[in-house]
């Protein structure tokens, strides 16, 4: 924690030689008259803070700023800590509570990524496969089943990072029927897609339901988890019927999600619309509009005891890990990180459950050397409250990362401050360009962890976590540019 005393003297002449020579001005501390003002910072005027520059050092600005926060209205009632590390020296520069367990918000998207990358690969792909059982005959007629198997692909149909729509797979399917001379199917269209069983699993505890006035529900069971305390939005005495299904639209995922049961007591299980079961849908509907029959249905089978023989006909690529990647970092999505999470759980368990990916997670963060104290790991995204990690744990892993060979394409993930993602309107003016970090934001949290590169060229690592503010999140993003802006001159 930062010593304020040490810097009096400074402060003293400072303030001295301003008094004598000027008409009053504002002084570091805020006003309290600050209470009634919305958005602008009680700063120190641009001739004070050219004094100031002169004067103090910029370690010892970042120090000032740190102990000026603690009685901003927005933060003192706030639970926050901060630290800005070296990773040469491996050494802390300034700090605050550096060691307290925080809710990171989506800056556990840091973690669930980059155990992605390192065990995976960047260059990790899903294929999503177009097969046929049986045989052509002369007249073009597949006496057969088409097979789509998938692989758990959290990017099928959607463009994002650069995947194809559905209508580009079904389009390169057809072609690839085109190929093999297949003009009418006899048999059905079977998913296969033994991966991911189902999208149901018991939700991560303390997830968020209310985010900037907007209800939503993300996939997964609310049972056990008592969320009446977090206002779900079906309540015990609507007169629901169970036969019925609730749809809504929902940030976990950016996808409509259902609810095909609700059992009373604030308990609702919700599901996804199945991306293979669409794709194959669509795949099908093509085919006859088309003039190619398909004298079967769409059936799922999500295990074969006796699986037939059959030929490959087309393949479609994910985008790379990397790819994904970059996109869920930059864009904080939530549904991609949760897929990143179900997928490392697989391939080193076998299993694609949550509870999976979180025991591949953590056990990869300890390997790794990962200060373990203060670290509740709840699931990818970052959307439940249970989710505790501390400001030194955070800016040592981004340090490790720097000696990795995916390093660059890490960094490259990151928004980067006043220029793309989340950080776009941060740092516009000092730090745009300079600061790369993914951001985090909850209601009553906002937390930024990451790189910045400073005016004479080194890199720092940093972590700045704020709980239960006051205020709006564009006052506390402004008190967090004033927190880190001076660090760029170290």
């Amino acid at each position: 924690m930062v010593n304020f005393r040490r810097y009096i003297s400074s402060v003293a002449v400072l303030a001295s030689g301003f008094f004598l020579a000027q008409s009053p001005v504002s002084t570091v501390l805020y006003s309290p008259a600050y209470d009634n003002q919305k958005n602008s910072l009680n700063l120190p005027s641009p001739i004070t803070s050219m004094v100031e520059k002169a004067i103090l050092s910029p370690k010892e600005l970042v120090d000032i700023n740190v102990n000026t926060m603690m009685t901003d209205p927005v933060l003192k009632n706030a639970t926050w800590g901060f630290v800005v590390y070296d990773p040469k020296t491996k050494k802390v520069i300034s700090s605050y509570n550096e060691n307290t367990p925080l809710v990171p918000a989506s800056t556990t998207k840091l973690l669930t990524t980059e155990t992605a990358m390192n065990l995976l690969g960047e260059n990790y792909r899903w294929n999503t496969q177009l097969e046929y059982s049986g045989s052509v005959d002369e007249n073009g007629i597949l006496n057969g089943n088409l097979y789509i198997v998938g692989s758990g692909d959290p990017s099928l149909g959607t463009n994002k990072a650069g995947a194809w729509s559905y209508r580009d797979i079904v389009s390169d399917f057809k072609e690839g029927l085109s190929r093999e001379g297949i003009k009418k199917v006899n048999g059905d269209i079977i998913i296969q897609t033994a991966l991911f069983k189902g999208n149901i699993s018991k939700l991560p505890e303390n997830v968020v339901w209310l985010e900037n006035n907007n209800y939503y529900l993300p996939a997964g069971s609310t049972y056990e988890i008592n969320p009446a305390n977090e206002k779900l939005i079906v309540k015990k005495g609507n007169g629901l019927s169970v036969d019925k299904k609730f749809f809504y639209v929902s940030p976990y995922n950016k996808q409509m999600v259902y609810a095909d049961k609700y059992e009373g007591d604030g308990v609702l299980t919700t599901k996804l619309p199945d991306a293979p079961a669409y794709l194959a849908n669509s795949f099908r509907t093509t085919l006859v509009k088309s003039g190619i029959a398909v004298t079967g249905k769409v059936i799922p089978k999500m295990t074969d005891a006796t699986p037939e023989s059959r030929k490959l006909v087309s393949a479609y690529k994910s985008p790379t890990l990397g790819d994904i990647i970059f996109y869920t970092n930059q864009h904080s999505d939530n549904g991609l990180a949760e897929a990143l999470l179900k997928t490392v759980g697989f391939q080193n368990l076998g299993d694609q459950t949550t509870e999976s990916g979180r025991k591949v997670v953590t056990e990869h963060l300890k390997n790794e050397g990962f200060d373990m104290i203060g670290l509740n790991y709840m699931d990818g995204s970052g959307l439940s409250r249970s989710n505790n990690v501390t400001p030194i744990a955070q800016a040592k892993f981004l340090t490790s990362l720097m000696d990795e060979k995916y390093y660059k394409t890490y960094l490259t993930s990151l928004p980067v401050g006043g220029q793309s993602g989340t950080l776009k309107r941060m740092f516009n003016g000092l730090g745009n360009g300079q600061v790369f970090a993914k951001t985090g934001t909850l209601n009553k949290v906002k937390t930024l962890a990451g790189y910045m590169k400073t005016n004479s060229g080194k890199t720092l690592v940093f972590s700045l976590m704020v709980n239960n503010y006051s205020g709006s999140v564009d006052m506390v993003k402004k008190r967090m540019e004033k927190i880190l802006e001076p660090a760029l001159d170290l």
